[in-house]
């Protein structure tokens, strides 16, 4: 699927342009602020190929995409570019009770995430510089360095300033104002009168001393309050002097409050929490580390580790270093040994393919494809990531392991943000949580679903699908070839087994049938939730989860039903099958009932009929398309 259908799919899968409010993405996610999540349609999300899942955190749907994530998102605002950051006409959500604590973690989540490609590229560059450093390769008083430094440092002393137009687009206020606002605060005779270390007033009113350079929550705290005042403002303001007057009272008002109230308290509070966490996270050592480290896939999959970045910045800034963020490069490296673990005991060439793969992108500190392509799909892989990332989390923090810049990437890559005294030590937590989450994955095993790609193997082009019992019973019936497989006798032709639409098998959106990997045949679009025999013959196999059978007619022509895309998942519900394997049929006789509505519910009911040993044949095609009848003819097989 391309990037431009599939952005069209999601928003229309979301409820429409409609119902977004705003839509912005970090590494792997799409993050919408939406109107009505419960407009929502996730069963058509889950079935495109792009989407690997979905999650909700707060009142935020989340659209799990991976690596193209930013070309989807491109895609999807040219197209709709209203929907990108939209502040305009919002309309209320449902009046449902919200969690105040979530809340506010995902307001802080949506300021912060749009930042992070600038704060993550600075602080690689700073953990760059600081490797190049250590080993030599450049010394900290050239000019070069000076340069490559100021590129790194500038985000961070300028943090005020990229928070100012992230929370302003966040909080529906004029990021414009918002900068101004936050320039005022860093005016370098702003700073000096603040450093002087005498007493500052306005109005006869104290101002404390701050310094808003590198800070975080006071800003934050302004330009939301700002956010009121200016919309206060601009209401009571004639149209006629809006432009002049809004953002002129907005910032008379703002600036001096900010000063004299806002920033102390943001201090007082961004301090607090840093030491809170930090107190946890040095008195906690060892248990701190488990509890964390182990824990630290859920707070990844709810969105909240962007909630802490505030804190992690200010860390950085003040202490010069944060214990928080190796345990984000723990927890890669656990998802990343559990998927390995997968690939070791997986048994389907495609699985071990799709572990393998994911266990590299996850070492590579993109877990989402690991987390919920395999990990969670499968649940014990999941558990043992989880134990690995608290083995690997209680080493690192009984030793104290720190970052000392925020690289933004939590795998390999990212290793320059953790180079200090303590870099062994983070490293060695990685690797004891790579290492248990192989180990205990490969313990724990997987219960591999019977998945269409292992069921089907057995019945693809060439392969012989006659039971042994099945071909001593019929033996009378067929030719068998010298290597055990039934060879076909003459010209055959099937009738269509349902009521509906056919249609050629290449429209059928899967491509094992689609692209006629499982061989030659026809579709159908059922309007009636029965299936019939379409030759006389033999039952060669009725799935377990009776969602796809086998029929082999007499003069031996071999033909795979499948009912439905993906409804493996659905494990037998609202399937019935009439028939046994190695049963004997005649053409029309009833084979499967499904619940036909519920079933399309949540799955594309797209029915694919293949003659699977189409290689004996020289060729398969189409005898009618388009509305049909169970019972007409509707293929044919020439010799």
């Amino acid at each position: 699927m391309k990037h431009q259908e599939a952005a069209q799919e999601i928003i229309k899968a979301v409820g429409g342009t409609n119902n977004i409010n705003s839509v912005y993405h970090c590494v792997t996610r799409l993050r919408f602020d939406l109107k009505d999540n419960d407009k929502v349609d996730n069963g058509s999300l889950n079935k495109l190929d792009k989407v690997m899942g979905t999650n909700v955190s707060g009142d935020q749907f989340q659209v799990i995409i991976g690596n193209d994530v930013s070309k989807v998102f491109d895609a999807m605002v040219k197209e709709h570019p209203a929907i990108q950051q939209s502040t305009e006409n919002k309309e209320p959500k449902s009046d449902k009770k919200q969690n105040v604590v979530l809340k506010i973690f995902e307001t802080i989540a949506g300021v912060f995430a749009p930042m992070l490609p600038a704060i993550t590229a600075a602080g690689m560059l700073k953990g760059l510089l600081a490797l190049f450093v250590s080993v030599g390769w450049m010394s900290a008083g050239t000019d070069t360095y000076r340069i490559l430094s100021a590129i790194g440092d500038g985000v961070f002393h300028y943090l005020p300033l990229l928070i100012a137009v992230s929370a302003a687009r966040k909080f529906g206020s004029n990021p414009f104002v918002a900068i101004a606002l936050g320039t005022a605060l860093m005016y370098p005779d702003m700073t000096t009168l603040l450093s002087s270390g005498e007493s500052v007033g306005f109005l006869g009113i104290p101002v404390t001393a701050v310094s808003y350079a590198s800070s975080v929550i006071p800003i934050l705290l302004a330009v939301w309050l700002m956010s009121y005042v200016e919309k206060w403002v601009d209401r009571v303001v004639p149209a006629a002097l809006k432009l002049l007057l809004v953002p002129l009272i907005t910032l008379l008002v703002m600036v001096p409050v900010t000063l004299i109230a806002i920033g102390p308290l943001g201090t007082f509070v961004g301090s607090g929490l840093s030491g809170g966490i930090n107190w946890l996270l040095n008195e906690g050592g060892l248990i701190a580390g488990i509890v964390l480290g182990g824990a630290m896939a859920l707070i990844i999959m709810t969105g909240m580790h962007y909630a802490l970045v505030p804190i992690i910045l200010s860390n950085i800034a003040t202490l010069g270093f944060d214990k928080f963020l190796p345990l984000t490069f723990i927890s890669n490296m656990g998802q990343a040994g559990a998927t390995l673990g997968v690939f070791f005991r997986a048994k389907d060439k495609k699985l071990k393919t799709v572990a393998l793969s994911t266990s590299f992108t996850a070492l590579m500190g993109v877990t989402e494809p690991a987390m919920y392509g395999v990990n969670m799909k499968y649940k014990k892989p999941f558990a043992a990531a989880m134990i690995g990332s608290a083995v690997g989390g209680g080493f690192a923090l009984a030793f104290g392991a720190k970052a000392y810049v925020l690289a933004g990437n939590g795998g390999l890559p990212g290793l320059p943000s953790l180079i200090g005294q303590t870099f062994w030590y983070s490293f060695g937590g990685m690797i004891l949580a790579f290492v248990v989450g192989t180990i205990m994955s490969t313990i724990f095993g997987i219960k591999e679903e019977e998945g269409d790609a292992e069921a089907l193997a057995q019945f693809s082009p060439g392969a012989s699908s006659v039971p042994a019992k099945v071909a001593s019973n019929d033996a009378a019936s067929v030719n068998v070839d010298d290597m055990g497989a039934p060879t076909p006798t003459s010209d055959a032709v099937a009738v269509a087994p349902m009521t509906g639409k056919a249609i050629p098998l290449q429209e059928v959106n899967d491509p094992t049938f689609g692209d006629e990997l499982m061989g030659k045949g026809v579709a159908f679009v059922p309007t009636v939730g029965e299936l019939v025999s379409p030759v006389t013959g033999t039952i060669m196999n009725v799935f377990k989860t009776k969602h796809a059978i086998v029929v082999r007619s007499d003069n031996g022509m071999e033909l795979l039903i499948h009912v439905g895309i993906n409804t493996v998942k659905l494990r037998g519900q609202y399937f019935d099958a009439h028939v046994a394997t190695g049963a004997r049929v005649q053409a029309g006789d009833k084979l499967l009932t499904f619940e036909l509505a519920e079933i399309a519910k949540e799955y594309d009911i797209t029915t694919a009929m293949v003659v699977t040993n189409t290689a004996d044949y020289k060729q398969v095609l189409p005898v009618k398309l388009g509305e049909i009848t169970m019972g007409e003819d509707v293929l044919k097989s020439e010799i």
